[in-house]
């Protein structure tokens, strides 16, 4: 089983949003070196015996809807289960469990904390949990095997990496549509915005490169 984190820090007048995501022997504070060695414990975890992949936290406060949660929740997308665990982090117990679709990988959670989007491999979609409710509110279809998500900083925009279409989906988080498909090649798995959000980097486990999106043309 697969599990990935996304964490939302709420309190009743701010959320602090922190996304975990998939770049390999690299933590927080440090780097980790390879060959099966040490790995960040808390990030996200192939629970079935291979590692824990690194992180990278985003704090960004702003005003959080009167219905938000209080307190500071981490987001688990588990595969083999087709859900999402809630972790309440100060009492470290399990709040709520969400279904979404089959096979979900990435997890990433919007800058205003309110929205979570969750890649679904198997289902071919994105589903989008509201933090308010923790419900799905809506399901998005992409291209086959979404594998990764990531949020601009501006919490604009979407982008999926999908694995089997070697392509990358662009979703409006306005109106939670795709309004284009970028073709990258080579089994896109990873995403990761720049902080400006000018830029996404894309890693491609079949051709061993990495593609460069200028997000201004999505070219």
């Amino acid at each position: 089983m697969r599990i990935h984190l996304g964490v939302v820090r709420c309190r009743r007048s701010s959320c602090r949003v922190s996304r975990y995501g998939r770049r390999r022997n690299r933590g927080v504070g440090g780097r980790s070196r390879g060959g099966g060695g040490s790995w960040w414990v808390l990030l996200r975890a192939w629970v079935a015996g291979l590692a824990v992949l690194a992180g990278v936290v985003v704090p960004i406060a702003v005003a959080t809807p009167a219905a938000a949660q209080t307190g500071t929740f981490a987001y688990v997308a588990n595969f083999s289960s087709d859900n999402v665990s809630v972790i309440d982090t100060a009492t470290n117990t399990v709040t709520a469990t969400i279904p979404v679709g089959s096979g979900p990988t990435g997890v990433a959670v919007t800058p205003d904390g309110t929205r979570v989007y969750v890649a679904n491999l198997n289902t071919n979609d994105v589903s989008v949990i509201d933090t308010a409710t923790n419900t799905v509110t809506t399901t998005i279809p992409v291209g086959s095997g979404p594998d990764d998500v990531a949020v601009t900083p501006d919490g604009t925009r979407v982008y999926v990496a999908n694995t089997g279409s070697s392509d990358v989906s662009v979703i409006d988080t306005a109106t939670n549509t795709v309004t284009t498909t970028i073709p990258v090649g080579g089994s896109p798995t990873e995403l990761a915005v720049t902080p400006d959000g000018t830029r996404v980097y894309v890693t491609k486990i079949a051709s061993d490169d990495v593609s460069v999106i200028d997000t201004a043309t999505n070219t």
